[in-house]
């Protein structure tokens, strides 16, 4: 046995300058070393060179190990070991080093992308070496990319022992390297070699160059660090003393090497100089120590590269990116970077841009955008659109972006990940896998997982330019065709089975053809065979022995056609044999080739005519025959039909004998594309023109899904109060887009004179539009016309603004003129035109002006490239002139600004960014630069806008939002939406996106600094802290006096106050969690009804009003259910009420005491006791739980558990104890003693979790779920003492659960978990361990109930299922398998399952969903009955039937809902979808027929539905307002229905014919609130009529009107305004303008609304005058006067409800409700009270009457 050298005892000069290990120890003879598995020697073509391949599907087993013997070593002390390697794309491998220190300790050292996290002992170090190809991710584990280049891997063995193990080095005793990988060499040296230099000349410099041997070949002219990677580990920033630390010295913990924790080992590689930051996590630190603490202070990055940028320059970010401290700072060769937790960050591509480190604070969630809706089609070409195969959904390219439609629903989702235009598609027949290729040479072509939407492979085609892809039906192969770089035609086809297996895309043959290739198709009945069709050419290929073979067709006369497209014909029974196959091809000419594939000659060969015959003066029946026809561009085949598309614009539908028209549709454009449907019903086309649609066969409609621009997208306005989107392109058209369906309403086109910008007036439904020739014209929305045209420009227009009240528009133009128009009228005119104020050469931009928030200044880039002006908006009187190029002293080129926008008013901001790359926050008053915000983006930005907040900055340039990929083509404009929740960029198409961040509002940190810093120079804008989304951040970065500035706002300090946030008044800070976990939410904290001074109790003897029933279910809640079979209770919250319901009778108990609205209940197993749990109200600090007596109704204790809302309750099963479990941000678990209870035992969990439940076997254990864990907690009782004892099992890999997020047990001892993911997992409680888990649904299990042998589970999706688990108690023993599980019974409910109770047996329970239902479940019958049916939304009227046995109610979910009064039982249900019912008014009585009786229902589009009782349908829909409808009424004799919209308008209708003969624009300008119909009485008015209306709207004013309709008479009989203060909101909602004729007195009127004080103001129409007011405690938000006494009902803001009676002028007070009462009716009889607060519904009884 040879003995190990000791470094003392060995001669290491023959180790100097650099040692060749594989030489050294000739590698090639592997008598000195090992392999094993499949080692092998090619050549690379990069490296030019032989190199040793390993690879292998277990690394361990396939391996290079040096020395051969374990027992020998390698003797090399040289300090560092550089290993020259490429990882396999798509592959795991491993690096094993055996090191030896100086006293002989043996310490493996490993580098791998297996390794999930860090990892150290005494004796190993595992470090995770992560290759990424894009932008840093969250999840740094994963494969090696599909480009991964040759790395060189430089390791300080030295450094590596003294950082992480405090041992000295002693030498290197083996080497292994593992699978996957290519190894050119391994080399230790003493020198730190620089491997991007290398030659004599750079002798000179402070470096050492790389020796020849070792470097890598760089071609001429070709930078190394584009072709190659450097990693240096550890970095500088790392380093230690050359000794270990003493055993003196300070303790570990008390050591920082840098500002933040301690750093831990991630090397870091990059080909590119960029930047990124990567959010830290909680890390042990390192066992390192050194004497102190270092100073927590950011740290300059080292200077480590000639190429290097100034580390000063990393010190801002991009404000849409607030970035973290760098915690800890480490070197690559070229970069400055961050280290990104305990992982190795390996970016292989410069093109992305990425964020920098150097503030104190990270963009969460991250990413902050996500991508919602595409508005466009093709980019490449409009060819490419294909169904799936089971009919649901479209598959089309937009540009760079690959859309999935639903074509039932409208909705879309996204394969993201192409830099260029798709060009060609192909999905399989099981869809499985999904290919993509892009345009742009060389072709990147990519494998995509079609369910998940992950990329699977990324790989670059032989071909130089991919035209189109097919797929075989098993997915298994893949041919593609396309172009060389010699531009020769080429087949190729590849091996794709194994990529979903995670194995790789593999060439099976490839081929060159002189013939042209216009389609290719693999056939279904054969794998091996394929046809194409071109240029005078149709052929049959087949693979075979790994090569591609074609014969031509004998196509006879037909052989100098152009054929474009082909067909395979389709069995009706399945695949028939190729005997039997059909191959249909169509050409220019108009021919159709029915060709037999066996025999390979034409069958049939027919021709399309013209559709009209010459002379004819109607068109023809298509026919086939001789003469000249039309070109056919696209044909597809079903087993029934033929389906044509054309270029003259029509789909034609043939049988297969062609023997005529069966269906045809004309479209806008020449027909590029069709694509029959796999059922056949549905025929897909698309246009030249940007339309995608399909025509349904069975109805004959035709339905369009996609419409789109032609051409690039200029610039982009939106239009808030309608949603309405308009866009301007080089395609010469204007469109208006729907935003919330992204459906176009408007196209205007301009044939000679192109549009080049575009914005709306903020109040008309008018847009302006600014033209090349100079031109400014104004389109009417409504007339779809040009209303009035300014040609005062002499160029093209380049910016366009209006001021935010709609008074005046500003226009610029390219030779430099300033045009000011009025637009107070219609008829806008020109008010002034200044020449030479604008930069001239300025290209058009959307923030070419800008006017501010308060439409005070206007600011633009003039009269140089250098200035910024800033003018009086009115009289464009110059307030200010910057000069931009004077701002950046150190730069050597002068500056010029770009882009201008202002900020918020009250902050008086003005941004612009320069051709620098730079935004400069100026102050618009005095021109002060308040901050710079240097290299916000690589190129500059012509486009930005600020949030109306001023938390985000929107920049675009280039092909990016900020980093946001998508856009193929530069980005032309940006701008957030009017409510601020979404993103819209335009370039080559309109993207919309996401706003994941949080509201302002929700910004909150356990432990964040009191108040927000900022760096030196920060003015008035502060820097707010962001958080956590997604998912829970264990440590919060704390800003620091030295972080630089950064654009960024947190809440201004209240007047007085210093700056510090108080949050606790403001509502808990929470966590968004993924949606089958979040339990509760309330909408807000809830108010006290009784807070406020002036109030009035009822008093106890009893009050005016008795609460009845309660309509409606709180789908907010989580279990806030319970129902008892055996006893019949059955009990549900609504708000801040629990209702205790009678399921036979109907009868209802309410009750009250809860401050807020109610989150869970629990009924104990005795259902003796019922505990119900609320959230904090504005007046207590803790929330409540309330403890009832069943039997009695009574509330028997009150306890205050938690801070934040509680999420759970349980009983133990002996009833003695009460577990509460606290929200995700108050994470607290609490037992309670049911004796007194008194609070046993309280603990902090480490993480959110997301239920608990008692083992309902052991009274003394119990079970949480949560983030990845499982929580059993053991009950141990000593005297009156209990303590929790806790074992954690973290969830196995394989469930690849994500977050538990339910629970329940089973039989002994098995428990089963819900996760977010939807799987169900099943436990061992005795081992703690999982054995089984399957997949339960695809959305998150949010509930398990398990009784017997069957188990229950609902999910987000709706879906409850019934499942049979009578076998998996064997399995625990025998083996798990998801096969002994199956389903018995599924439905599927209307909203995501909260809450379920179920009979023993599991055969009928009761189950409630988020849509505020409640049903009763019948496995047994399969049948779901309504038992409660609310409001999903808030509820806008209540209206009730002329008899009052009926009500009816509108809410904005879009329906009209009509009760039976007696029992509040819905009978009748009227459902628009995607629109809001606003409004709603029941006919009066017709002549006594009931069966005339009408709604009529007004929603958010401007429509009025008019809808009959009796017969249960819509009898007409009229569109009488362009916007909104606020309000509707019925006249005295219901032939006449009023409504009023939210611009002011008043329209007179008929409800029989639809059409409306008077429209009133009195109110014009604000919205009307109020339209209250009456019969005249009072004589003394002095007018004629039968009816007495008014109008309320929102400015104060009141119109009384008399009318007699059917006379068309309409005289104003009064007209009222009321003052209004400055300021006046109720808890951030203006009051309504409200007013009603008194029932009692016909000559009286009633008014709320917002004024100087809090009153009810009684008008006398008679005598023109005031004659009462009664004081209100609080401005009122909805008013009723009782028909039948002198009662007043007024609802509030703050909860509460007041009822007064006018005669004897007493009020008292009611609370019951847990929002504003928005909404307060009598019923004719004034018997009953209805009252609304968001979708609840109270009804009370009025005593007496």
């Amino acid at each position: 046995m040879r003995r190990e050298p000791r470094p003392a005892e060995a001669l290491t000069a023959w180790q100097h300058p650099f040692l060749n290990v594989f030489r050294h120890f000739r590698v090639d003879e592997w008598k000195r070393s090992a392999k094993q598995g499949d080692v092998a020697v090619v050549t690379d073509k990069t490296l030019k060179g032989a190199v040793y391949r390993i690879r292998g599907s277990v690394s361990a087993a396939n391996y290079i190990q040096l020395p051969k013997s374990s027992t020998q070593s390698l003797g090399l002390t040289g300090r560092y070991l550089y290993v020259l390697f490429r990882p396999l794309p798509s592959k795991h491998f491993v690096i094993h080093l055996d090191v030896s220190s100086k006293d002989n300790q043996v310490i493996r050292v490993s580098f791998s992308n297996l390794f999930k996290e860090f990892k150290s002992t005494a004796t190993w170090l595992q470090f995770p070496l992560v290759l990424e190809a894009r932008t840093p991710q969250r999840d740094l584990v994963g494969l090696a990319p599909s480009g991964a280049r040759w790395t060189c891997l430089q390791l300080d063995l030295q450094d590596v022992l003294l950082v992480y193990l405090n041992r000295c080095y002693g030498h290197l005793k083996s080497i292994r390297l593992c699978a996957s990988l290519l190894v050119r060499n391994l080399y230790t040296s003493d020198l730190c070699f620089e491997p991007a230099i290398s030659g004599a000349q750079w002798a000179k410099l402070p470096v050492t160059p790389m020796p020849r041997e070792m470097a890598f070949p760089v071609p001429k002219g070709e930078s190394w660090h584009d072709r190659y990677i450097h990693v240096r580990f550890p970095s500088e920033s790392l380093k230690v003393p050359s000794k270990p630390i003493e055993k003196s010295c300070s303790p570990p913990e008390a050591v920082l090497l840098g500002p933040g924790p301690q750093p831990l080992p991630c090397p870091v590689a990059s080909s590119k100089p960029v930047r990124f930051s990567v959010s830290p996590v909680v890390q042990t630190p390192s066992p390192t120590a050194q004497s102190g603490r270092a100073a927590l202070a950011p740290r300059p990055f080292p200077e480590v590269s000639l190429s290097q940028e100034r580390s000063d320059a990393s010190n801002a970010d991009g404000p849409g990116f607030h970035s973290l401290e760098p915690w800890a700072q480490l070197e690559a060769s070229d970069i400055h970077t961050a280290a990104a937790g305990t992982h190795v960050l390996t970016h292989e591509s410069a093109e992305v841009p990425v964020a920098r480190t150097g503030s104190c604070e990270g963009f969460l969630p991250d990413p902050v955008l996500r991508l919602k809706g595409v508005i466009g089609f093709g980019g490449h070409g409009t060819r490419q659109a294909l169904w799936t195969p089971d009919g649901a959904a479209v598959v089309y390219p937009c540009h760079a972006v690959i859309v999935v439609l639903l074509v039932d629903t409208g909705e879309q989702r996204f394969f993201l990940g192409h830099t260029d235009k798709v060009s060609a598609l192909a999905l399989d027949g099981s869809s499985s896998l999904l290919a993509s290729a892009q345009a742009r040479a060389p072709s990147v072509m990519r494998l995509w997982d079609f369910q998940t939407g992950r990329c699977l492979c990324l790989f670059r085609s032989p071909m130089h330019v991919v035209c189109s892809l097919s797929f075989s039906d098993s997915g298994a192969l893949l041919c593609g065709v396309g172009k060389d770089h010699h531009g020769r035609t080429m087949v190729v086809a590849w091996g794709t089975g194994q990529v979903g297996l995670g194995g790789e895309v593999v060439v099976l043959a490839k081929a060159h053809t002189d013939f042209d290739v216009q389609a290719f198709r693999v056939t279904f009945f054969d794998e091996t065979r394929m046809a194409s069709c071109g240029q005078g050419s149709v052929r049959l290929w087949r693979l075979r022995g790994g090569v591609l073979r074609s014969c031509p067709v004998d196509l006879g006369e037909h052989h100098a056609l152009q054929f474009t497209d082909l067909a395979f014909k389709q069995a009706r029974d399945g695949c028939p044999e190729p005997s039997a196959a059909m191959l249909f091809v169509c050409s220019r000419s108009g021919h159709i080739l029915e060709i037999d594939c066996q025999r390979m000659v034409v069958r049939h060969a027919r021709r399309l005519l013209p559709t009209r015959t010459p002379g004819g003066p109607h068109p023809q029946k298509q026919t086939f025959s001789s003469g000249p026809g039309i070109a056919i561009s696209s044909l597809s085949v079903s087993p029934a039909m033929c389906a044509v598309g054309s270029e003259d614009g029509f789909l034609r539908l043939w049988p297969l004998d062609f023997s005529s028209v069966l269906l045809e549709a004309e479209h806008e454009g020449p027909v590029s594309s069709v694509c029959v449907s796999p059922d056949g019903l549905r025929v897909l086309s698309a246009t030249s023109s940007g339309h995608l649609g399909f025509l349904d066969t069975l109805s004959r409609v035709y339905h369009m899904l996609a419409r789109s621009h032609t051409a690039p997208v200029l610039a982009l306005a939106m239009e808030q109060r309608r949603g309405q989107l308009a866009t301007v392109s080089q395609d010469r058209t204007v469109r208006i887009w729907d935003l919330a369906t992204l459906q176009q309403l408007y196209d205007f086109t301009s044939s000679e004179d192109a549009p080049c910008a575009v914005t709306f007036h903020p109040t008309r439904p008018t847009f302006f539009c600014g033209f090349s020739s100079g031109a400014v014209r104004s389109f009417s929305l409504e007339a779809a016309e040009v209303l009035v045209e300014h040609t005062c420009h002499r160029g093209a227009v380049t910016g366009l603004t209006a001021t935010p009240d709609g008074r005046l528009l500003f226009s610029s133009c390219s030779q430099g003129s300033l045009a000011q128009y009025s637009c107070a009228d219609p008829q806008w005119h020109v008010l002034r035109v200044a020449a030479d104020m604008v930069c001239p050469d300025a290209p058009a931009s959307p923030s070419a002006l800008a006017v501010s928030r308060d439409g005070r200044l206007l600011a633009f880039v003039g009269p140089s490239r250098c200035t910024v002006t800033v003018m009086g908006s009115a009289s464009l009187d110059e307030l200010l002139r910057v000069d931009i190029g004077t701002l950046d002293l150190a730069s050597s080129r002068l500056d010029s600004a770009m882009a201008v926008c202002f900020g918020p008013a009250a902050l008086g901001h003005l941004l612009v960014s320069t051709s620098s790359n730079r935004v400069v926050v100026l102050d618009a008053v005095s021109g002060r630069i308040i901050r710079e915000l240097p290299g916000v983006h690589p190129e500059p930005c012509p486009s930005l806008t600020l949030s109306e907040d001023a938390r985000f900055l929107l920049i675009a340039a280039g092909r990016t939002i900020k980093v946001y990929i998508g856009h193929s083509e530069p980005v032309q404009a940006v701008a957030f939406s009017p409510d601020q929740q979404q993103v819209l960029s335009a370039g080559d198409a309109v993207f919309l996106w996401d706003v994941l961040a949080p509201t302002e509002s929700d910004q909150s940190f356990p432990g964040a600094p009191p108040a927000c810093k900022t760096g030196p120079g920060a003015g008035p804008l502060e820097d707010a802290a962001s958080r956590a989304s997604e998912l829970p951040r264990q440590q919060v970065p704390k800003p620091c006096q030295a972080s630089p500035p950064r654009l960024g706002v947190c809440a201004r300090p209240p007047e007085g106050g210093d700056g510090a946030r108080d949050t606790r008044n403001s509502g808990a800070p929470r966590t968004t969690y993924l949606a089958s976990c979040k339990a509760f939410t309330p909408a807000r904290v809830s108010c006290s009804p009784h807070s406020a001074k002036g109030t009035c109790p009822p008093p106890a003897s009893g009050g005016w009003l008795r609460l009845k029933a309660v309509v409606g279910y709180s789908g907010n809640g989580r279990a806030n259910m319970v129902w008892r079979p055996d006893t019949g209770f059955f009990a549900y919250t609504c708000g801040r009420l629990v209702v205790v319901e009678d399921l036979h009778s109907g009868a209802q108990q309410h009750w009250s005491g809860h401050s807020a609205e109610i989150s869970t209940l629990a009924l104990s197993h005795s259902a003796q006791v019922l505990a119900s749990a609320s959230g904090r109200s504005s007046t207590t600090a803790h929330c409540q739980i309330r403890v009832w007596d069943v039997s009695g109704g009574l509330c028997q204790h009150l306890i205050f558990p938690h801070s934040t809302t509680v999420l759970a309750l349980a009983f133990s099963p002996d009833d003695r104890l009460l577990v509460t479990l606290g929200d995700h941000d108050g994470r607290t678990l609490a037992l309670w003693g049911t004796a007194t209870y008194d609070l046993v035992s309280s603990t902090r969990l480490p993480e959110p979790v997301h239920g608990v439940a008692f083992n309902p076997w052991d009274a003394g254990e119990l079970t949480c779920v949560g983030q990845g864990t499982v929580t059993f907690w053991l009950l141990q009782q000593r005297g009156a003492d209990i303590s929790l004892q806790v074992r954690r099992e973290p969830v196995p890999e394989a469930v690849g659960a994500g977050e538990l997020t339910s629970l329940c047990y089973g039989a002994p001892p098995l428990l089963y978990c819900g996760t977010s993911s939807g799987q169900v997992c099943v436990w061992d409680t005795r081992a703690g361990r999982c054995f089984l888990s399957w997949e339960a649904d695809d959305g998150g299990i949010g509930l398990l109930l398990f009784s017997g042998s069957r188990l229950v589970s609902g999910s987000s999706t709706g879906r409850l299922r019934l499942w049979a688990v009578g076998a998996v108690s064997e399995l625990r023993c025998k083996g798990s398998g998801a096969s002994s599980v199956f389903m018995e019974h599924e439905l599927v409910l209307d909203g995501a399952v909260v809450s379920a109770s179920f009979d023993d047996s599991v055969d009928m329970g009761v189950v409630g969903t988020t849509a505020g239902t409640l049903w009763f479940v019948s496995w047994a019958e399969g049948t779901s009955t309504r038992l409660i049916s609310g409001h999903r939304s808030k509820v806008n009227e209540v209206v009730f039937s002329p008899g009052e046995s009926h009500c009816a109610t509108c809410s904005e979910d879009g329906s009209v809902r009509v009760w039976a009064l007696a029992s509040m039982e819905l009978v009748i249900q009227f459902q628009v979808l995607n629109q809001s019912c606003l409004c709603l008014a029941w006919s009066p009585p017709c002549c006594g027929r009931p069966e005339q009786q009408r709604l009529a229902a007004g929603y958010g589009d401007g429509s009025l539905r008019i809808f009959s009782v009796s017969r249960t349908a819509m009898e007409l829909k009229m569109h009488p307002h362009p916007v909104a409808l606020t309000t509707v009424a019925f006249s005295t004799d219901g032939q006449t229905v009023l409504s009023g919209d939210k611009d002011g308008l008043v329209a007179v209708s008929h409800p029989c014919t639809g059409t409306t003969f008077r429209v009133l624009s009195d109110h014009q300008g604000a919205p009307i609130s109020t339209i209250c119909v009456t019969c005249k009485e009072c004589e003394d008015l002095g007018v004629e009529g039968t009816d007495l209306w008014l109008a309320a709207s929102g400015d104060q004013r009141v119109s009384v009107w008399a009318s007699d309709w059917l006379r068309n008479h309409c005289e104003l009989v009064d007209w009222l305004s009321f003052p209004m203060p400055a300021t006046t909101e109720t808890q951030g909602h203006l009051p309504p303008s409200l007013a009603a004729f008194c029932p009692w007195d016909g000559a009286l009127l009633m008014y709320v609304g917002p004024g100087v004080y809090k009153e009810v103001i009684i008008y006398n129409l008679c005598q023109k005058q005031v004659v009462e007011k009664i004081p209100l405690p609080f401005f009122a938000m909805s008013l009723s006067l009782s028909p039948g006494t002198h009662l007043l009902a007024v609802g509030f803001a703050e909860c509460m409800l007041r009822l007064v009676d006018c005669a004897m002028g007493t009020a008292q007070d009611f609370a019951g409700h847990d929002n504003a009462v928005h909404l307060c009716r009598f019923t004719p009889s004034a018997r009953l009270l209805f009252t609304a607060a968001r979708n609840e519904i109270l009804v009370w009884e009025v005593p007496g009457l």
